[in-house]
Formats: structure tokens, C-alpha cells, sequence
């Protein structure tokens, strides 16, 4: 690799996206930490400066295409270029103090707040990347998706949730197809059960664990796969 990659990853300031954000920037690529709240995203990038690593943090409400829109061309007037987006940022709103929200009474409200984050938002921030991608002749698109989402496997309750990700695989499966004569690649991948603000503490896998495929498909060489749906850098079933 004889340029710098410059990488976009949203919904980066905690979680999965912070980790993901980390383990790149290790890497050598200049990532742009995008955060919905920048000051909560400074506060994350400060973490990341203490470990030797500079990460500028660029506002990115994925709610709004608008935010989507400029936040790519943030990073393209502060970089000149965009390699890699990870659509990291995500909700999980249809659950309650009962217990979770289940299809036949979610608030449809609910599900196309949902929608409008966790599918929306990453079609927007790909519509916007794309171009500048083709232009460089290099793009990696990874999706962070769930388990939840896989048809093969889906199960009820959460129904917001659930669609959003089925429909956030079906977009990795058609972005995967439309630039399939490009050298871009889209691939979605499933981090499991993470101990996160939306995992919770009882979950099974660290952050380190959880962001470990999102970075091997960030960083994919020419031959690596496009179109695919994985977990520990092994396919899953869609």
C-alpha cells in the first residue's frame, strides 16, 4: 500500500465503532471518527490521542442525509480522498421495561425510526462515498449488521431491530451487485453478543472480539470477497 488509506466510520465515539476506529488506525490508516455529538466524539478521539494515535472526528448525524452527505465531504476536503466507510452507527429502540417489542404490536413508529439509522443512513453514506471511490479505483464498504437480521435464523420479537438489519443485508447483497465491475467492495459481517452500551455487561464478547471481522473486511486485498455476510471472518448464512 503505497497511499494512506483514509477511513470513515460512524457511529465511532463508544462501542464497536471506537474499537473498529482503534485497531485501523493501528493499522496506519487516517480514520475520521464520525459522531453524531462531537463533543462526546472528542472526548473518544482523546482516548484514541493517548495511545499515540490521531483521529480527527467529523459531525455525522446518519439520521439525515444531509449530515451523511457532508460528512463524506468533510473527510474529502480534509483528505482529498475516502477508501473505506464502515456503517457502524446503529439503534436498538423497540424494546421495553416489559420486555421486547414484538411485531404484532411495535410502533411503526418505532420501526421506521429504526429504519431511518440503522438501513437509511448507510445507503446514504454509500450513495455519497461511492463516487469518490470509483475515482481512486478502491473502496471498502463494510456493513455492521446482526445475527438478528439472518432470514435463515430469525426468530421473533425485536421486529424493528430485526428488519432494519434484514434490510441492511439485502442492501450489502445489491450494492455488492451494482459495483461488482468496480474495485469496491461491500460486505456485511455480524460482531455477536458485545459487552456495549447496547449489548449490556452480560454479554459474551469484548470489543476487541466484536470489531475484529469489521477491520479484516475494511482492510480486504483484491481477492477478497464481496457480497458476503460473516462473523470471526467466516461466512454465516443470510
Amino acid at each position: 500500500m503505497t497511499d494512506m488509506r483514509v477511513a470513515l466510520v460512524s457511529g465511532a465515539n463508544r462501542g464497536i465503532g471506537l474499537e473498529i476506529s482503534r485497531q485501523l488506525a493501528r493499522l496506519g490508516q487516517m480514520v475520521a471518527l464520525g459522531a453524531r455529538d462531537t463533543a462526546k466524539g472528542e472526548k473518544a478521539a482523546d482516548e484514541l490521542r493517548t495511545e499515540g494515535l490521531e483521529v480527527p472526528v467529523i459531525a455525522l448525524d446518519v439520521a439525515d442525509p444531509a449530515s451523511c452527505a457532508k460528512a463524506v465531504s468533510d473527510v474529502a476536503a480534509m483528505f482529498g480522498r475516502l477508501d473505506v466507510l464502515v456503517n457502524n452507527a446503529g439503534v436498538f429502540l423497540d424494546t421495553t421495561e416489559t420486555g421486547q417489542q414484538r411485531a404484532l404490536s411495535v410502533s411503526p413508529n418505532t420501526v421506521e425510526q429504526t429504519f431511518r439509522i440503522n438501513t437509511l443512513g448507510p445507503l446514504c453514506l454509500i450513495q455519497a462515498a461511492v463516487p469518490l471511490m470509483k475515482q481512486q479505483g478502491y473502496g471498502r464498504i463494510v456493513n455492521v449488521s446482526s445475527g438478528m437480521g439472518q432470514l435463515s435464523e430469525m426468530g421473533g420479537g425485536h421486529a424493528g431491530y430485526r428488519l432494519s438489519k434484514s434490510a441492511l443485508n439485502a442492501l450489502t447483497r445489491v450494492m455488492a451487485a451494482e459495483l461488482a465491475s468496480q474495485p469496491i467492495k461491500v460486505n456485511a459481517m455480524c460482531p455477536g453478543w458485545v459487552r456495549t452500551s447496547m449489548g449490556g455487561p452480560g454479554a459474551n464478547r469484548s470489543v476487541e472480539q466484536g470489531a475484529e471481522t469489521a477491520v479484516w473486511l475494511a482492510t480486504l486485498e483484491e481477492d477478497g470477497p464481496s457480497g458476503g455476510f460473516f462473523r470471526d471472518m467466516k461466512p454465516i448464512a443470510w
